[in-house]
């Protein structure tokens, strides 16, 4: 009679890897705050249509806003090579202890927030509308009140992929860039 033992070797879990999202579609959507002013809803739109092939997300539209108006700026973010399309954006709210959207602009275009934006200077202003679970911004919802008409003006957004490195003072050079977008702005 013969007894065999099996002994398994206890296994170190393997390190979780932080997978790339694949972007094809970012949509900017700037809705007026005040819904009895009568302003229209913006989007503008970057497409990859290949995802993670030769081609990079290509800004294809120009952002217009009204002068001296109030707008609520959120995102819809998608890996349209899946069918149906993979909402990004879910996962980036899901994960938004590793994720962060910077902001650039024209020196002046908004009076809220003022300045140019805090992809420079993390600590610049920024209207966030939601954070992490430690208080820290995301950006999915910002809020922005234009200044005076200007036709010469930019907009970036730059979605920063930061696990293990998000806090309070990390900025944009911290982690790794999924997508860098420069708008033309105009405002009129």
């Amino acid at each position: 009679l013969f007894i065999f033992t099996a002994c398994e070797e206890d296994e170190a879990a393997p390190d979780e890897e932080n997978e790339v999202e694949i972007i094809t579609d970012v949509k900017l959507i700037f809705t007026p705050t005040n819904t009895l002013s009568g302003l229209a809803t913006v989007e503008a739109t970057a497409q990859d249509p290949d995802g993670e092939g030769v081609q990079e997300l290509e800004v294809k539209d120009a952002i217009t806003l009204a002068a001296n108006a109030s707008y609520r700026l959120t995102f819809e973010v998608m890996n349209n090579l899946e069918s149906p399309g993979e909402s990004i954006g879910e996962e980036i709210a899901e994960e938004d202890d590793e994720h962060q959207i910077f902001f650039g602009f024209t020196e002046g275009v908004f009076s809220n927030p003022t300045g140019n934006g805090n992809i420079d200077n993390a600590s610049d202003p920024i209207n966030y509308n939601d954070a992490d679970g430690n208080g820290n911004p995301l950006g999915l919802n910002t809020t922005w009140t234009t200044g005076g008409p200007t036709t010469a003006a930019s907009f970036t957004v730059r979605l920063q992929h930061q696990p293990d490195v998000k806090t309070s003072t990390s900025g944009s050079a911290d982690g790794d860039t999924d997508f860098e977008l420069l708008f033309r702005l105009t405002i009129e």
